[in-house]
């Protein structure tokens, strides 16, 4: 604008000129006529074109408005009208109109303050400039992250979202391992992808080696001992990156959203699919893949991106390529090694000759022929409890392999797991129906009444029931069978088979009422004294 001001006090602006500033601009090519002509009148109108001049008694937002547009989730027409009713009752000025209200908005305002008022600090973020890092060499710094698939899968005939764990280098943006787990993951699912990541033998090579960075967020699973353990035994520094910063670990964000638009939502049973109707519902004559399939599909789409695809950032070649031009030396662990290093340390036990005793379990292996008595230490694989691998306490040296003695087939392990889940699901329902709560509906401000009446005598007879419930169930009146009663008293025959045979009870020396002392009671054949 200013320029434009210019060639028009030297007299060479023209009206070619005007229409293709109003086309940069995007208004009508007399609105621009319209800021030359304020803009001469005040140089200050030349900064801002088309926005209003100050004045005196302008309407500006305060801390008021902005907590108001908090309350409010950014709804302007909700604002003025709380503060035309503070107002009324004498708590400030009258509000200007609505559209002066959002002018003010829109000029007081960023569209990221706007944004992060009305929608929290995620939304403001979406509006804030990030700056890029160096790419760095090959190996210099992974990423890693968990990702749940948007897309169902055939799991032992249920439906369910896998989970995806990966490893990314930052200067080639190349996968370096990857693992799928049919539920949600844990530091199983870190270890496994954490060594098909360095390996870079068949079937995980080209790309792996060790890391000298690796940025994780704040999950459990990736800060758990286990995994920190195998970080440092492998001189790997690890990253820990503050919660709710996606934007510091930018490389495997980005991956997480390519798979989604790029893969997965051309698989059957993706998740967020438009459907038509009112509900998003999946086809019922839709088939799922199987769990085998998913994976076998998913790692076929990461050798494509490792070898075919092309990045924006790495201009028109393939993370091959630029991990081949690379001539960082690399750093490389024999897999045996880097087996023992991602197990979990379980401490010392003592051989014996029913094997090795772990969580009140017996393992054995053939090796264990003639080794009773001496000390081992145990490293498994987490969650994966069917197998241990067993070091010598003393030396470190690696003894071999044990497996679960007894071990169930997979026909028992099944009919377990259906009895768990139906018992499962017969509690829930049990402790749904004895929780369920209805209130009556209502159309003015009153106390919630429950549904369900009971009259005073159903309520005092239930209570009743359940206080000689709780007693009845601790009676145990067979446990210890009452003594004899003395022989000079009168005992009906069906007490008599409920007592205990021996000594009866001792009769007390005070005479009893109506007796004599020293005398005798004598019993009748009818089974009456006399």
């Amino acid at each position: 604008m200013r320029r434009l001001l210019a060639l028009r006090r030297e007299g060479k602006l023209t009206t070619t000129r005007v229409r293709s500033a109003a086309d940069v601009l995007g208004v009508r090519e007399r609105a621009v006529w319209r800021w030359l002509a304020a803009a001469e009148r005040d140089e200050a109108a030349a900064r801002a074109p088309g926005e209003r001049a100050a004045y005196p008694g302008r309407f500006t937002v305060t801390d008021e408005v902005r907590a108001l547009l908090a309350l409010w989730k950014g709804n302007v027409a909700a604002v003025h009208r709380e503060l035309a009713a503070r107002a009324a009752r004498g708590e400030g000025d009258p509000p200007p109109s609505i559209p002066t209200l959002h002018r003010a908005i829109r000029r007081d305002l960023t569209p990221g303050q706007r944004a992060g008022l009305a929608g929290g600090e995620r939304a403001a973020r979406k509006h804030d400039m990030f700056l890029a890092r160096p790419r760095g060499w090959r190996n210099h710094v992974w990423e890693t992250d968990h990702m749940q698939a948007p897309v169902l899968v055939d799991v032992d005939g249920r439906a369910r979202r896998p989970w995806i764990t990966w490893f990314t280098d930052c200067a080639t943006n190349a996968i370096t391992g990857v693992a799928v787990t049919p539920v949600h993951p844990s530091r199983e699912s870190v270890l496994a992808a954490l060594r098909s990541a360095v390996l870079r033998e068949d079937p995980y090579g080209p790309f792996g080696g060790l890391p000298e960075k690796v940025r994780v967020d704040r999950g459990k699973d990736f800060l758990s001992r286990t995994v920190t353990a195998a970080f440092d035994l492998l001189d790997v520094t690890v990253e820990d990156l503050p919660a709710y910063t996606p934007h510091l670990k930018g490389t495997v964000e980005g991956l997480n959203r390519a798979v989604e638009s790029m893969f997965l939502a051309a698989l059957p049973g993706y998740a967020r699919q438009p459907r038509p109707g009112k509900r998003a519902s999946r086809p019922k004559d839709e088939v799922l893949l199987g769990f085998e399939d998913f994976t076998a599909r998913l790692l076929d789409w990461t050798r494509w991106w490792n070898t075919e695809h092309q990045p924006a950032p790495l201009r028109g070649r393939t993370p091959l390529d630029v991990w081949q031009d690379d001539p960082t030396p690399l750093r490389d662990v024999a897999a045996a090694d880097l087996w023992t290093f991602t197990l979990e340390d379980a401490g010392t036990r003592t051989l014996t000759t029913r094997g090795i005793r772990f969580r009140k379990r017996d393992y054995v292996g053939p090796w264990m022929t003639g080794q009773s008595g001496i000390q081992v230490r145990i490293r498994f694989m987490p969650h994966h409890d069917h197998r241990i691998e067993v070091y010598h306490a003393a030396t470190g040296h690696y003894l071999g392999s044990a497996d679960l003695a007894d071990q169930a087939t997979e026909e028992q392990v099944s009919a377990v797991r259906r009895a768990r889940a139906a018992r499962a699901r017969r509690l829930k329902k049990d402790l749904e129906a004895s929780q369920r709560e209805r209130y009556a509906a209502v159309n003015q401000p009153e106390a919630p009444q429950r549904l369900g009446t009971l009259t005073t005598a159903q309520a005092e007879a239930e209570l009743a029931q359940a206080a000689g419930t709780d007693l009845s169930d601790l009676a145990m009146p067979d446990l210890i069978p009452p003594a004899a009663p003395p022989a000079d008293w009168r005992t009906p025959p069906s007490l008599v088979t409920r007592t205990a045979p021996g000594r009866p009870t001792p009769v007390s020396s005070e005479p009893a009422p109506g007796r004599v002392p020293g005398s005798t009671a004598q019993t009748t054949e009818d089974g009456d004294a006399s």
